[in-house]
């Protein structure tokens, strides 16, 4: 951990509000963005985030300051959205879907293609939606794991400090997600041909 983390850690556990919010400026947005992708809803996202943030605040005597603060900061955040999810019963949904915005707005994730060949376009939207639909369709610990892992890029030590899990538990399971999603769209794909 940095020296300046260290202290805004320190600080923070010292009921330092001003340190608590320098020290989780950098990790908001990620927590967030991990919110949404995990409920795919914007106002769950934030209300989820938000809540992770106040536990984090609440829980900062128990950081052992011996692991990353961000990683155990997003494993409070990823553990929050799936109780949040629980407390919903929010379905899984495709990562492609709509995010509704609230107020009858919606907000769709569109692919940037830099030709203008409408074939191309075709399929990459599909191959996009049908790997989206497919990750929708994993089971909540695969999909997270996929998501941490090949969407938001997080290693796999940081992956194991944010699930609580060891590396071999973390690699096992990653590895299982693919293989169930590969199964999916190899199934998806024998259906439509």
């Amino acid at each position: 951990m940095k020296g300046n983390e260290l202290w805004l850690v320190e600080q923070s556990r010292n009921g330092d509000v001003d340190a608590f919010e320098e020290l989780i400026k950098d990790y908001k947005k990620v927590a967030y963005n991990i919110a949404l992708r995990v409920l795919r809803n914007v106002e769950d996202a934030e209300d989820a985030s938000q809540e992770a943030l106040i536990k984090v605040y609440k829980s900062i005597q128990n950081f052992n300051m011996q692991s990353s603060f961000k990683s155990w900061m997003y494993r409070i955040v990823v553990n929050t959205c799936i109780d949040f999810k629980r407390k919903k019963n929010i379905n899984a949904v495709s990562i492609d879907e709509n995010i509704d915005l609230g107020g009858n707005k919606e907000f769709q994730i569109e692919i940037a293609d830099d030709t203008n060949n409408p074939d191309i376009l075709i399929e990459k939207n599909f191959n996009s939606k049908l790997i989206s639909d497919a990750v929708g369709r994993l089971e909540d610990d695969f999909k997270t794991i996929i998501i941490l892992r090949d969407i938001q890029g997080f290693s796999y030590s940081e992956i194991s400090e944010m699930l609580n899990c060891n590396l071999g538990t973390v690699k096992s399971r990653l590895n299982r997600a693919r293989k169930s999603l590969k199964e999916i769209l190899e199934n998806e794909l024998n259906i439509q041909s």
